[in-house]
């Protein structure tokens, strides 16, 4: 059996950069931060009261009242950013997309604005006053199903909770479906809506979050020396993923191939990364393989790059354990520096950068990086947008339980 290969051909997103792919690929190379002040809620009694947020999307606007209050927000943002998705790579919004089309969703913690709402009706007013709708709006594999019904996608279906790792695995997978002949296309993506005030005082007691409340635009500096934490954020990004002959046969755009993925665990904390990025630095070996392509090949890495002292660090380790001296050309950034950490969305996200990096020649920089760590040495592409020949991309996503999914993009 020939091993397909695996194309791009369309791309949807919501995040706290813009509700389209465009205004979302603008925003990012001009280096311009989604982070504010938390305005979906009061959060002036928490430790932390700003996020990048999704911003002028009213679900009940978007899909009408009756229908948004079947879901989470999470889901009304999977939903929104699948139909521009599908509206890209060519397909028919107003025909089923059928057997032939599986469906794979990343999420790091599901409908948790509606468990905790389910919570507190629970303690003020008893169970019998719980909504009907609360068990469909919690389940991590809401989105999945949800958009699954809006489209008629009846192949095969899948939902992926590896934390931040998750909506990376989640193309992989994907990747896996196509390339065994399973499917011929497949919609996946990632979904997060976990700005909460239980989510953040969570975070924030493990000392997880940036505290920067006064200037919550230069919150979150990946490799900066002066970091202090990640900062939550919230979106999704929608791929839809083809063999390339299916693509071929409709004629369709092609945004770039997936070349390569791997996948690996680190055993070691359920929060810190491994020492010296080893578990991550495996992932990235398997990526590079399954490609078929050497890493001196790789022309630039989204990194994950939270803005945590300890993901960044290790992270650089990593990749100069994999580049050695090769390590200190390759461009790397960190889009995070201007959304935010999309959590289980997040992988699905830099994937859509990484492509439109690829496809228009530009990287994206890594703004607030003025005073680099000095273990943090490497090209991060600080502050100023980059033009350069970009023929293949790797891109990093690691989550709590030591998961490190990596993606390799590549044109041809």
């Amino acid at each position: 059996m020939t091993k397909q290969r695996v194309v791009v051909t369309g791309l949807g997103t919501i995040n706290p950069l813009g509700n389209n792919v465009i205004d979302t690929w603008n925003n990012l190379t001009s280096g311009i931060s989604g982070i504010d002040h938390i305005t979906l809620f009061d959060a002036s009694d928490l430790p932390v009261t700003f996020a990048g947020e999704v911003k002028n999307f009213d679900a009940n606007d978007y899909m009408g009242k009756q229908n948004a209050r079947k879901l989470d927000r999470s889901g009304h943002l999977s939903i929104f950013a699948a139909e521009e998705a599908i509206q890209d790579a060519g397909f028919d919004l107003s025909k089923p997309l059928g057997e032939d089309f599986g469906i794979v969703f990343g999420t790091g913690i599901g409908g948790i604005g509606a468990t905790e709402d389910a919570v507190r009706v629970y303690d003020e007013r008893g169970s019998t006053r719980i909504s009907p709708l609360a068990i469909t709006q919690l389940m991590p594999n809401s989105s999945t199903g949800q958009v699954a019904i809006k489209y008629g996608i009846k192949g095969p279906s899948l939902t992926i909770t590896t934390a931040c790792a998750a909506s990376a695995n989640a193309i992989g997978e994907a990747k896996r479906m196509i390339e065994q002949n399973i499917v011929d296309k497949v919609l996946v993506g990632g979904t997060e809506s976990g700005t909460t005030s239980m989510t953040i005082g969570a975070f924030a007691q493990i000392k997880a979050l940036s505290k920067q409340n006064d200037e919550p635009q230069k919150a979150c500096k990946p490799f900066d020396k002066n970091r202090d934490g990640f900062v939550m954020a919230e979106g999704s990004t929608v791929l839809i993923l083809e063999s390339e002959s299916s693509a071929k046969d409709r004629d369709a755009k092609v945004y770039g191939y997936i070349s390569g993925y791997g996948s690996s665990t680190d055993a070691y904390h359920i929060t810190a990364p491994s020492e010296g990025g080893i578990g991550a630095l495996r992932a990235m070996e398997q990526a590079i393989s399954n490609a078929d392509i050497s890493k001196e090949n790789i022309d630039y890495i989204n990194a994950h790059g939270t803005s945590t002292p300890a993901n960044d660090l290790n992270e650089t380790l990593a990749i100069k354990s994999l580049m050695n001296d090769y390590a200190y050309e390759v461009n790397i950034s960190s889009t995070k520096s201007m959304t935010g950490h999309l959590l289980g969305g997040g992988g699905a996200f830099e994937a859509m950068a990484s492509l439109l990096s690829m496809k228009n020649n530009q990287i994206p920089p890594t703004i607030n990086l003025n005073d680099s760590d000095k273990d943090c040495d490497l090209n991060y592409t600080a502050n100023q947008s980059v033009d350069k020949n970009i023929d293949h991309v790797m891109s990093n996503s690691f989550g709590f339980g030591g998961h490190n999914a990596v993606l390799i993009f590549s044109k041809e």
